[in-house]
């Protein structure tokens, strides 16, 4: 099997442009392609997971990454999938958030000897003359078709900002840039790119010539990368401070029956021939093994094999109801959140980051989604004593499927 025929077995395929061409430079390995970060955050999340992970698997068919960081792009944040313009960063911000992500994108990614590129698109972008940029690309793109484009049109409504506006003309420019400095001949985005990847591709094509090498593929990144990673408390990230080993290991245990196999396909690195018989023959109870093993294989990848091996431990405890709880997310209580002894229910979730407020935990327990060491909790009102800690800590269960230990100090 060629490694295009897996990107398609696998379902990670939306739109592509030149499909002979594209799939004879992937099988050949001969692909320099690039795939863009905005630093909008100071940690990569589940969605840009999805990327990584094919940047991985076409490197080891021989083909060469690029992965572009937005330093120059994050100035002025992508309208596409927003109803609403994106905050402002200052360059402080863009330049911490991108050290971020270098480190780790290092993880996945093999950019020893030149096997793989990391470029910061500030290093052309911030330097750029205006009035130069409008007579070099300005006459290659019509406003008409720049307003048909998906990405403009659901914010033409509230109100499209004239910054926003050029995001096409800028996104664009890199993959001429990129073309141009690095030889990279193909681009890959989130499906919700298709218009603005595209500018990417005519520039180059109408600038360098109608036959120029430059194609585009867009995948399943974005309506998938945006299923995934999301929780009631927020992201799914891939640093471990923000979101644990166990906690990211938990994610992926508790996905939806519907989606593990199409999750196996799009992250995993398990033989797609063996993920359509799991396909073929999972069913019922089966699959909470498939879910343990897409938890297992996601963790190792972003966390090590021995964080992976904890968490699984952990989870097999927890589902099984019984044993060790060494390795679950925990929070340590002082005496100074006591108060006469005593700590509000709601106060002690709110503290434990299970709810974001108290009129969050409020509505969770009277929907009767707190459990207590194994005990629903009905009264929102309830004061915990340190006799509730047996000993030294007790086990929130909140829902089916998030547990919690919480200790004393």
């Amino acid at each position: 099997m060629t490694a295009f025929e897996e990107l398609k077995r696998r379902g990670l395929i939306a739109q592509l442009t030149d499909e002979e061409e594209i799939e004879k430079v992937i099988n050949e390995g001969k692909a320099t392609f690039y795939i863009g970060f905005d630093p909008t955050a100071d940690s990569l999340h589940v969605g840009h997971f999805m990327a990584l992970c094919l940047m991985k698997r076409l490197q080891m068919a021989g083909n060469r990454p690029i992965a572009l960081i937005g330093g120059g792009t994050g100035y002025i944040g992508d309208p596409s999938g927003r109803t609403d313009m994106r905050s402002m960063m200052t360059p402080e911000m863009i330049e911490h958030n991108c050290e971020c992500f270098k480190k780790q994108m290092s993880r996945f990614i093999d950019f020893s000897d030149g096997k793989a590129l990391m470029v910061n698109n500030a290093d052309w972008l911030l330097d750029l003359n205006y009035v130069e940029l409008l007579r070099e690309v300005g006459p290659h793109f019509s406003v008409n078709r720049m307003l048909t484009a998906e990405c403009y049109k659901q914010r033409m409504e509230k109100g499209l900002s004239f910054l926003e506006f050029n995001y096409m003309i800028m996104q664009s420019y890199d993959f001429y840039m990129l073309y141009q400095k690095y030889g990279c001949n193909m681009q890959f985005g989130g499906d919700d790119q298709w218009s603005n990847m595209l500018g990417g591709r005519d520039l180059i094509r109408r600038k360098l010539g109608a036959n120029t090498y430059a194609m585009t593929i867009t995948l399943l990144l974005n309506s998938e990368g945006k299923k995934m990673g999301k929780t009631q408390s927020g992201a799914v990230w891939l640093d471990p401070d923000k979101t644990s080993p166990y906690d990211f290991f938990q994610y992926w245990r508790n996905v939806d029956d519907a989606d593990v196999i199409k999750c196996m396909k799009l992250l995993t690195f398990i033989p797609i021939e063996e993920i359509e018989e799991m396909e073929r023959t999972l069913e019922g109870s089966q699959l909470n093994g498939a879910k343990e093993r897409l938890a297992f294989e996601l963790t190792q990848m972003v966390h090590g094999e021995e964080e992976a091996k904890k968490a699984l431990e952990a989870s097999k405890a927890l589902f099984g109801g019984h044993a060790n709880t060494d390795d679950m997310p925990t929070t340590e209580l002082s005496e100074a959140d006591f108060t006469d002894g005593k700590l509000g229910l709601l106060d002690m979730l709110c503290k434990a980051g299970l709810c974001s407020s108290k009129g969050e935990a409020r509505r969770l327990v009277q929907q009767g989604g707190v459990t207590i060491n194994e005990e629903k909790v009905a009264d929102a009102g309830m004061q915990l004593t340190k006799d509730n800690f047996t000993d030294g800590f007790l086990i929130v269960k909140k829902g089916k499927k998030v547990f919690h230990k919480v200790t004393l100090a």
